[in-house]
């Protein structure tokens, strides 16, 4: 085989994780020693200690690793190598013709395990009562520093460069055309495909689109009253998100902690109990799924520079020309249409959820995927 063959080769991939890896993990969280509480043992400082010492209790003995690794093996797991990087991705094809390739985009702190409850509502529409016309064959990526795409082998991987390797690797499993859905991290994954617009590109279906106020005063004019909290959110959401600035300018400092103590990664990986301010509907054992994950890839470095490699990148804002699909939940980051439509010029979908937040994937699966069909169905 060649060195070029060998580069772009699919291999399969298990999760398979040694139980000497499991022993050490079961040891540390037998020694673990929790911080003193805040007077007032609630969110508003940080992660409870009192939440911790129920994760944790339920970490070492109601949580089976053994059984959510079973559960990500009932679908096919892949590498291949691109740009240098191991990609690590889930790769499920429908049953039913013409299916529509769909790439789907990972949260930060997540990882593919964000979707893996909206696989079969996607794959097999029928079951869930959909249209066999709407179903999807689904890519499920990890982004370089996250999950099993690791090492990170060098510096660079901005959100950018991230969506040009996903364009990479829908052609490299041949699909001619696909679209993207993304949250969070993978919404400016999703938006930076857009930008790049590849061939038979489908559209972006995001739940957020992170425009903010340019300063201009005509833009208040035409505010709505439901943009309002949508700008409240924001400012509740910058006077609690230190984690950014941390990520972003000391991430191999913070990585030290996060690498040696699974509950120190516990704590920092909050936002998918805090980010709704108390509203998250993110089940425990997903959770503790999603922080497994990263601790037994030991992914807390590059999850962090990655962070810093967008904020190094200095790139200049751009407008969005591609077709563009956004599902604001109720307790996420409210993307205000004003300023989307400012800085994305092709939104032909836009829909509210009363119930949901950041994580909808692992909240509300059969909401979220019925809204990525209503999307695409237009394509």
């Amino acid at each position: 085989m060649s060195n070029a063959t060998a580069s772009t080769a699919i291999r399969p991939f298990r999760v398979e994780i040694a139980q000497a890896d499991l022993d050490d993990l079961q040891a540390r969280l037998a020694r673990t020693r929790l911080p003193q509480p805040a007077p007032v043992d609630d969110w508003e400082s940080g992660t409870p200690t009192s939440y911790l010492r129920d994760a944790v209790a339920r970490w070492r003995d109601g949580f089976d690793w053994r059984a959510a690794e079973a559960r990500m093996n009932e679908h096919p797991h892949f590498t291949t190598e691109i740009d240098g990087q191991t990609i690590h991705f889930v790769h499920v094809t429908s049953a039913h013709e013409n299916a529509t390739p769909l790439l789907l985009a990972h949260t930060y702190p997540g990882s593919f395990a964000d979707y893996l409850d909206v696989i079969g509502p996607l794959v097999d529409p029928v079951a869930h009562g959909g249209r066999a016309e709407d179903a999807f064959d689904v890519v499920i990526p990890d982004a370089p520093g996250f999950g099993f795409s690791q090492p990170v082998t060098e510096a660079g991987w901005t959100t950018a460069r991230v969506a040009a390797a996903y364009d990479t690797l829908m052609r490299r499993l041949g699909y001619e055309s696909y679209g993207i859905h993304g949250s969070d991290n993978g919404a400016m994954v999703a938006r930076e495909l857009g930008l790049l617009d590849p061939d038979g590109f489908l559209g972006l279906h995001v739940l957020q689109l992170f425009s903010f106020p340019s300063g201009d005063p005509a833009e208040f004019e035409k505010l709505e009253p439901q943009d309002y909290a949508g700008l409240e959110h924001m400012q509740w959401f910058q006077s609690v998100g230190g984690y950014n600035t941390m990520n972003a300018s000391r991430p191999q400092t913070i990585a030290a902690g996060l690498s040696d103590s699974p509950v120190g990664l516990l704590a920092y990986s909050e936002l998918f109990n805090s980010f709704g301010n108390g509203t998250s509907l993110v089940p425990l054992d997903a959770i503790l799924t999603e922080v497994s994950i990263a601790w037994f890839a030991n992914a807390s470095a590059g999850m962090s520079r990655a962070y810093r490699e967008n904020a190094l990148a200095e790139a200049e804002p751009r407008v969005s020309a591609a077709r563009t699909g956004v599902a604001v939940f109720a307790d996420d980051f409210q993307t205000i249409k004003v300023f989307a439509e400012r800085d994305n010029s092709h939104i032909v979908h836009w829909s509210r959820f009363e119930r949901g937040g950041h994580y909808a994937a692992l909240e509300v699966p059969e909401v979220l995927a019925g809204d990525i069909r209503a999307f695409f169905a237009t394509a």
